[in-house]
């Protein structure tokens, strides 16, 4: 399962309205090669399910992922950060034996 605090449910639904999005819309997260450890999070709003997605929700909020990048997320806490060492969605990933100091890429 993948988990979202209420700061980045929050943010999240300030952002989908902000953006005009549909009222369907849902946090989409994933995994891509890159980044200083390996693989990067990928973070978006979506509206549509493809083949294959992971679908959960939590606190009311729907979070969907590809199978693939699920491997890499199972367990994974989406949080929300506005604090004065920066600005923005954190994923808190206990699959992560290593980060890169600004938190967008890790490895296993």
């Amino acid at each position: 399962m993948i988990t979202v605090t209420e700061k980045a449910i929050e943010k999240a639904r300030d952002l989908i309205k902000e953006e005009n999005r549909p009222a369907d819309s849902f946090i989409r997260v994933g995994v891509e090669g890159g980044g200083c450890s390996g693989l990067s999070y990928k973070l978006e709003f979506d509206s549509v399910i493809k083949e294959g997605d992971k679908i959960f929700e939590d606190k009311g909020m729907k979070i969907v992922c590809d199978k693939k990048s699920f491997l890499y997320l199972v367990g994974t806490q989406l949080d929300f950060s506005d604090g004065l060492n920066g600005k923005g969605f954190e994923f808190h990933n206990p699959n992560a034996t290593r980060t890169c100091g600004c938190g967008e890429s890790f490895a296993v």
